[in-house]
């Protein structure tokens, strides 16, 4: 049974960083691709990093120089560094992992529950 369990969410100001962790469990860790997604109220969901088990990324436009997606095979964990965040990266981001990168891409793969990150001074 596969668990993803996110962390490291809450409020930060706009401007500020925050990191987000995602645990895995009931998988080979280190053979899934990995990514974050974001979804806004009202909005779709949206693309946020990828990483492949060989560790390539991809990024979204939105986000594309200011966050930095990272894994750990030995903890099984995620990782995505948030900078310089703007109000318009506020969220529920969810982990989500493929068997490959086409199940992680079409959203075919296992989700976590999601963890809110808010922008706001």
């Amino acid at each position: 049974q596969v668990q993803l369990v996110e962390s490291g969410g809450g409020l930060v100001q706009p401007g500020g960083s925050m990191r987000l962790s995602c645990a895995a469990s009931g998988i080979t860790f280190k053979n899934y691709d990995m990514g974050w997604y974001r979804q806004a109220p009202g909005k779709q969901r949206e693309l946020v990093a990828t990483i492949t088990s060989g560790a390539n990324t991809n990024y979204g436009d939105s986000v594309r120089g200011r966050f930095t997606i990272s894994r750990d095979n030995a903890k099984n964990t995620v990782y995505l560094q948030m900078n310089s965040l703007k109000p318009e990266d506020t969220a529920v981001y969810y982990c989500t992992a493929g068997s490959n990168y086409y199940t992680l891409l079409n959203g075919f793969g296992s989700w976590g529950q999601g963890t809110q990150v808010t922008v706001s001074s």
